[in-house]
């Protein structure tokens, strides 16, 4: 059984920086495809980026060259690093998780799921 727990959200001013983590439990993450997803209020939750099992990564069109994607094989972690925020990054982050390769990035590809944090970026 998977668990995953976020940590690293936080209010910043735009043009600032987070690190969010997802620590793993349960499995080994070098097994699995990944990926971190945000909802926003009033909106679905949507792929922020995804990285797969031999470590390809995808990333949506509004955060990349802004946000990467990694995996910490020795601590068992995901993170994102998120560089010059903007105010419409503001959305509860969550980490996910599929075993074996998953062929794209959406929440629907993903069956565990961890409790989410909250990003909040300020004009």
């Amino acid at each position: 059984q998977a668990q995953l727990v976020e940590s690293g959200g936080g209010s910043v001013q735009a043009g600032g920086s987070l690190r969010l983590s997802c620590a793993a439990s349960g499995y080994t993450v070098s097994t699995y495809s990944m990926g971190w997803f945000r909802q926003a209020p009033g909106k679905e939750r949507e792929a922020v980026s995804c990285i797969g099992t031999t470590w390809t990564t995808s990333y949506a069109a509004s955060v990349k060259g802004r946000f990467t994607i990694s995996l910490d094989n020795a601590k068992n972690t995901l993170h994102l690093q998120m560089n010059s925020l903007k105010p419409e990054d503001t959305a509860m982050y969550f980490c996910a998780a599929r075993r074996g390769l998953v062929l794209g990035c959406a929440p629907y590809m993903f069956n565990y799921w961890g409790q989410g944090t909250q990003v909040a970026v300020s004009s």
